[in-house]
């Protein structure tokens, strides 16, 4: 403002424009302490922001200075000549496994490593036979322990599956065991106790399970090729999409597995436990099931063209649409056991069982068929010299019946096919559906048959 324009203004204006100026003063000189601050407590922050990092980082280092620490401990307890010892350091790995889950596929190797390493070492000259399985001492404490631990570990870590080929563990101690997808190929597993155990997918090629207790296990998908399971039990195991054509199963217990399709052809499966088993479909062609127990399994549509079944438990058992050609029943067991009286009502409509062996020759106790369901079975060429067929059923079938075995032609008559069948020596007393006349013009008699 002028020297001019002040000598203009009143008094009150002059005063109310110094007024005017001070209050802008003021104003300013606050905005400018206001920023002042703001820069200041931003650099506040920056520092202390600044001062957190390094000290994260450095507990980061300390932390992971512990770590390698306790790791290295750990894995030199593992080296100790005192197994309680060594059993520490098993149980530190673990913990750190799961302090650090960074270093879990590490510490699982490791803890693997030790089990292949420390296993029980076979006596020089000494070979992994069954007569010598009572002699060969379990896994020590150290070696169980880490099995323990293997097996509960978090899969959800794991990089790859754990690596156990060849390992020798005989008697080992795995129940609820963890081990899918484990590579156990030609290991030593004699007696081991796994029930409960998850095998889903693991490779168990060669492995020898004689005698192992698999109960209720999972081995679906499982590769058994070669696998030695004489007498292991596997009842209740889940043996979806396991190929068990190379397997070893001579005098296993399969009671209750699901064996839906299976190929077992031309298998070795004497004296198998094979009660309630699902065989839906599954191919038997020319196996070996003598005195194997069948008792209420399904064999429906299953192929047992030419099988040996001498001795065979077949009571209660669903054999309609079953192809039993050239099958060998010689002593089978047809029927079912009910409050110790015997129960006719094996089921076998439709069966073919053209040239099978159904006679008692060889000493052999007589193939039971009493009370059997045979409506429609094809026993063309049958050999029945001796069977006891009281009270069966030998109607031919119904539209409805040959429809369910694969499309049969529908039959031009309402008695059963028994052309050239032998039935010397049978006891047909009180079968059902066709009359002395009938089985004379069709079947081979002669003065022993009892009508």
């Amino acid at each position: 403002m002028t020297s001019a324009e002040r000598q203009e203004m009143t008094a009150a204006e002059r005063v109310e424009a110094v007024n005017a100026a001070r209050h802008n003063l003021i104003q300013a000189a606050t905005g400018l302490v206001v920023i002042g601050g703001i820069v200041f407590t931003a650099q506040g922050l920056w520092y202390t922001a600044q001062t957190l990092d390094t000290a994260r980082k450095a507990q980061l280092t300390t932390e992971q200075g512990q770590i390698t620490d306790r790791y290295t401990k750990a894995v030199e307890q593992l080296g100790s000549k005192t197994v309680d010892i060594r059993l520490g350091g098993i149980y530190a790995l673990e913990r750190l496994a799961k302090d650090s889950p960074r270093d879990h596929q590490t510490i699982y190797d490791v803890l693997t490593a030790f089990v292949v390493e420390h296993d029980p070492k076979p006596e020089p000259g000494s070979t992994n036979t069954t007569e010598s399985l009572d002699t060969v001492a379990p896994p020590t404490t150290d070696v169980q322990g880490a099995l323990t631990v293997i097996g509960r570990r978090n899969t959800r870590l794991d990089d790859h599956k754990p690596d156990l080929q060849t390992v020798r563990i005989p008697h080992a101690e795995l129940s609820r065991t963890n081990l899918a997808g484990a590579n156990l190929n030609n290991a030593d597993l004699r007696r081991a106790n796994l029930p409960n155990a998850n095998l889903n997918n693991a490779q168990l090629f060669k492995t020898n399970l004689y005698e192992a207790n698999l109960t209720d296990a999972d081995l679906a998908n499982a590769n058994v090729t070669h696998a030695d399971l004489r007498y292991a039990d596997l009842s209740g195991a889940d043996l979806r999409g396991v190929p068990l054509g190379d397997a070893k199963l001579s005098r296993a217990r399969l009671a209750l597995v699901n064996l839906f399709e299976t190929d077992l052809s031309s298998d070795d499966l004497r004296d198998v436990d094979l009660r309630g088993a699902n065989l839906l479909g599954a191919n038997l062609e020319e196996a070996d099931l003598r005195d194997t127990r069948l008792g209420s399994a399904n064999l429906g549509r299953t192929n047992l063209r030419g099988a040996n079944l001498r001795g065979t438990e077949l009571g209660c058992t669903e054999l309609g649409c079953t192809n039993l050609q050239g099958a060998d029943l010689r002593g089978a067991h047809l029927e079912c056991q009910e409050m110790d009286k015997s129960v006719g009502c094996t089921d076998l409509r439709g069966a073919d069982l053209r040239g099978a062996h159904l006679n008692c020759s060889d000493n052999m106790t007589c193939t039971n068929l009493r009370g059997a369901d045979l409506h429609g079975a094809d026993l063309r060429g049958a050999d029945l010299r001796g069977a006891d067929l009281r009270g069966a059923l030998l109607i031919c079938a119904d539209a409805e019946l040959y429809w369910r075995c694969g499309d049969f032609p529908q039959p031009s008559r309402n008695i059963a096919d028994l052309d050239g069948a032998d039935l010397r020596g049978a006891d047909l007393r009180g079968i059902v559906g066709m009359t002395e006349q009938d089985i004379r013009r069709q079947a081979r008699v002669d003065s022993k048959t009892r009508f």
